[in-house]
Order: C-alpha cells, then sequence, then structure tokens
C-alpha cells in the first residue's frame, strides 16, 4: 500500500523547552493519494518515463540487477512502478527504480505501471519513505534521506520513526554521520567503514584526529570493538580533543570508561563520565533540539 502524506499543518519546531509537548502534540491524518479511477496497471512505453530526480539512492548492485533483469526476462514485472503524469504525454517515476533499470537492462519495451495523482512535495516524500524501508540502502544514502525529510518537511525524529518504521534511536545516530569529514563518510558508503566505526569515530572532535584514526582503522583492518578501544585510548590520553598543550591528561577507571561507552552507543552523543572516587558527574553533549529530545526519549520522558 503507498500512502501520501501532507505538511500543510506542520508546524515548525518548538524551543527547547517545550520539546516534550512537541512529542505530545497531536498529528492531523493525512490524505491518501488517489489513483486514476481504474486503479489498474497501464503497460508504458519505457521511453515515456522520466527518472525521479528526488531519488535517494545513488548506487545499484550490479550483480543484484542483472538477477532482476534475468527474472523479468523469462516472467516479466511482478510489481508494477508508480509513476506520475507530466506535461507532454510522459510520465516521471515515483518509485521502482530498481524494477525500470533491470526492464530496461532485460530489454523490454513497456512496463506495467500505476498512475498516481501527486504533486512535487508528495513525490519527494513517497521517494524517501520507500527507500528508508529498503534494507539495501548503506548509512549514507539513509542519513541523507533522513535529513532531507528534516530539512524538507520539517520533520521530528519521531515522526520519521513513524513514517518509516525505524527506531527513532537509530534515526538520530544516521543523522549525525553527516557530522563526519566528508573523506570518512565516503569510506562508510563505499563499506571501507561500517555505520559502527563512524560511531566509534565521533567522539573524537577534531576533524583531522578523525581521519587519522579512520586511516587507521581501515590499514589495520580493525574490528568496530577494536576501534572503539582505540578511540577510548585517544581520549584518555587526551588526543582528538581540542585541549590546549598544557592540559591536565584525563584518566579513567577501567569501569568508568566501559560505562561511558556504554551510554555513548545508547545515545549516539558525546558523553564524559567524571569520577572521584565513586562521585561525580556525567556530562552529555548536544548539538540542537533534535539530539536533546533524542536524551529525553532515552530517559523515558518521550
Amino acid at each position: 500500500m503507498e500512502t501520501e502524506y501532507s505538511h500543510r499543518d506542520m508546524k515548525k519546531r518548538p524551543a527547547l523547552g517545550k520539546g516534550i509537548e512537541s512529542l505530545l502534540g497531536p498529528r492531523v491524518p493525512a490524505p491518501v493519494v488517489v489513483a486514476e479511477p481504474s486503479g489498474k496497471p497501464l503497460e508504458i512505453e519505457l521511453d515515456r518515463i522520466d527518472r525521479n530526480p528526488h531519488q535517494t539512492r545513488t548506487s545499484f548492485d550490479e550483480t543484484a540487477l542483472a538477477e532482476l533483469a534475468a527474472s523479468i526476462k523469462a516472467t516479466g514485472v511482478m510489481q508494477p512502478v508508480t509513476v506520475r503524469a507530466i506535461a507532454g504525454g510522459r510520465y516521471q517515476l515515483i518509485m521502482g527504480e530498481r524494477r525500470l533499470r533491470a526492464s530496461q537492462l532485460a530489454g523490454k519495451a513497456t512496463i506495467p505501471a500505476l498512475v498516481k495523482q501527486a504533486n512535487d512535495e508528495q513525490v519527494m516524500e513517497m521517494t524517501i519513505v520507500e527507500n528508508l524501508q529498503r534494507e539495501d540502502l548503506n548509512p549514507m544514502e539513509q542519513a541523507r534521506a533522513f535529513e532531507q525529510l528534516s530539512r524538507t518537511f520539517k520533520m521530528t525524529q519521531e515522526q520519521m520513526a513513524v513514517r518509516t518504521g525505524k527506531d527513532r534511536a537509530s534515526i538520530g545516530n544516521f543523522i549525525r554521520l553527516l557530522k563526519l569529514p566528508i573523506q570518512i563518510q565516503t569510506h562508510v558508503e563505499t563499506a571501507k567503514l561500517t555505520m559502527g566505526h563512524a560511531k566509534a569515530l565521533l567522539a573524537l572532535e577534531s576533524d583531522d584526529a578523525m581521519i587519522a584514526a579512520a586511516v587507521k582503522m581501515i590499514g589495520l583492518n580493525l574490528s568496530v570493538r577494536q576501534a572503539e578501544a582505540m578511540v577510548q585510548d585517544l581520549l584518555a590520553g587526551g588526543l582528538g580533543k581540542k585541549e590546549k598543550p598544557t592540559a591536565k591528561v584525563r584518566v579513567l577507571d577501567p569501569n568508568v570508561r566501559a560505562a561511558e561507552q556504554r551510554l555513548r552507543e545508547k545515545l549516539g552523543l558525546r558523553v564524559a563520565i567524571e569520577d572521584k572516587a565513586g562521585k561525580g558527574r556525567v556530562v552529555i553533549e548536544y548539538s540542537g533540539v533534535e539530539e536533546f529530545d533524542h536524551i529525553l526519549s532515552a530517559l523515558g520522558e518521550g
């Protein structure tokens, strides 16, 4: 089932102090996109269908695409693509990029398609949400898709979780990947580093420190656990922090360090535990209202 959402009534994010209220506010039911009267797929010529300009996927597995093309060549397209009518008797793809590409690869002249009525904003949202519900997007593609939903449609992380079926904490972690230097984002996108490696690197405040650590992780083929330990050693030695040369070296009890790391993994944020003989404080850093709301949610306030 494909659903369209309207954002005309969506309000801007409130100030920090109203974070909880924004999570509890009522939602206005979204109208459903209406298909053509018949609601039946049409056979449309492939050369009359334009690509979706809002497509967030940038990479397609060539082997999997070839396998799908072979299947389509033998048995046809099992699930119609979704398009909308545009000027000049042409159509624009909304959903079904892989099926369209595979059909072209299979030498098909036409493809079954459901025609929907949708404006530019609706097409963009349907495309992004459909992609986020897939399992084969790389972490950076997901991060950019979530960021686009937040920026274009002013969605909160909770609203994105409802629309996509993703966990809210995971959405926050994906969006934080965009804080990484472009060089590291490329490593994540090409699978040289996993999301776990990237999350560990985010604990380092300096871009230069992140890049140097990433190079070492790749060169030594470190596991995520080994990468986390390396980052903790860098932090304990005062590296990766924007500190003065005379700053005191931060030394942590191994148990406190382990607890600090668990909190970082749980929240996806920078966390520091200042402990003296069993007493101290926990410092959680956040860089915006969304991350603050994420902390509230983790504390059971959301």
